[in-house]
């Protein structure tokens, strides 16, 4: 399948395409002309790697999780597990910076509407 097939099957610019593949986190073989081929598998990776992507996770970590999300159970090493803990903590300690941003904007809100409600 040429890049803009697979563009279309998963939604995704060929231009992200491309880089995905500079990132080594899809593969494809070249035609004779020079054309990327993908395998059709590619387009479930594709749509994987968008998830991945839309969950916070950088393209490096993503690199680092597709091998373990590929093998079978028996030969994952826990290397998946420990590196999703550590996205799942990232975001937790995101959530809680940005639950204390908005309780002082909340707070300063309150106060300048409390002091220009008492002026005449």
């Amino acid at each position: 399948m040429r890049i803009g097939e697979l563009a279309q099957a998963t939604g995704v610019s060929a231009r992200s395409l491309r880089y995905y593949e500079e990132q080594g986190l899809i593969r494809s073989n070249r035609t004779v002309g020079g054309w990327r081929d993908f395998d059709a598998s590619m387009t479930e990776r594709v749509v994987l790697i968008q998830h991945l992507l839309a969950a916070g996770l950088c393209s490096a970590t993503i690199g680092e999780l597709l091998p373990c999300l590929e093998a079978p159970p028996e030969e994952r090493t826990g290397v998946m597990e420990a590196l999703l803990a550590q996205e799942v903590r990232r975001l937790e300690a995101k959530r809680r910076d940005i639950d204390r941003e908005l309780e002082v904007l909340q707070t300063l809100r309150r106060d300048v509407g409390e002091r220009t409600a008492g002026e005449p």
